[in-house]
């Protein structure tokens, strides 16, 4: 079937949260004259804020957004590092303010001004309605729609939030395609009917190789940017 719509992962595949939570931690480490790898701590808060929201609200309707996790795991850390001098004004600079403030990849805007033209454009994501919101009103980002799992009560890679985005936009899965940075986003998508297109972000682990560097080989496109991709998708 045709593709009608992209729905596009958005935490990593658009955003860079790498650079964005590096800056932050750096920013109220200095303040205190703490010295720490900064990018280390980015990854492991990645990590661990993925872990608490994938597949959250499987056995019962959602009870936190992705924001509340970030909160969540952001105390863990500041316990076990001992980091007593942050503050909750200096916690919530990085866990909400990083976080709704962060910068999207350079080939994403006029790439999606390109997309929009044949496709609907839809942020399909676990971030939360007010962080996109915030994060396309920094960046000049217009999209037709956005999806966030917090508004199904279940998040991604539960396949019902797959077929519910599908519905939602009055499309057979089939017509949709996930474009993601992430097999796991991706191989969740296909599952479900879905059309899928790898995007490569070899930066987005920052000095750490991603852990989806090789594309799953099923995927319907493998693009090694955005401007790869709206050449792929028009051919």
């Amino acid at each position: 079937m045709t593709i009608r719509a992209l729905t596009f992962d958005t935490g990593g595949t658009i955003l860079d949260w790498h650079t964005g939570f590096k800056k932050a931690f750096q920013q109220v480490g200095d303040n205190y004259g703490i010295q720490h790898d900064w990018a280390s701590l980015s990854n492991e808060y990645r990590r661990r804020t993925l872990q608490k929201m994938l597949n959250h609200g499987e056995h019962s309707p959602a009870t936190k957004n992705f924001d509340d996790v970030h909160a969540e795991v952001l105390e863990d850390l500041v316990t076990e590092l001992n980091f007593d001098k942050f503050t909750s004004s200096d916690k919530k600079s990085i866990a909400w303010e990083a976080l709704h403030s962060l910068d999207c990849w350079p080939d994403f805007p006029a790439a999606l001004t390109k997309l929009k033209q044949r496709f609907l454009c839809v942020s399909f994501t676990l971030l939360s309605y007010r962080a996109i919101i915030d994060t396309a009103r920094k960046n000049g980002l217009s999209w037709d729609a956005v999806i966030s799992c917090e508004g199904i009560d279940k998040y991604k890679v539960l396949p019902e939030v797959y077929l519910t985005c599908a519905s939602y936009l009055q499309l057979a899965p089939e017509q949709c395609c996930m474009v993601a940075s992430h097999n796991f986003d991706l191989d969740a998508a296909k599952k479900c009917g879905f059309k899928t297109a790898f995007i490569r972000r070899p930066n987005e682990w920052g000095h750490e190789e991603p852990p989806n560097k090789t594309p799953s080989p099923h995927h319907d496109f493998v693009a090694d940017d955005f401007n790869d991709l709206v050449i792929q998708l028009n051919s």
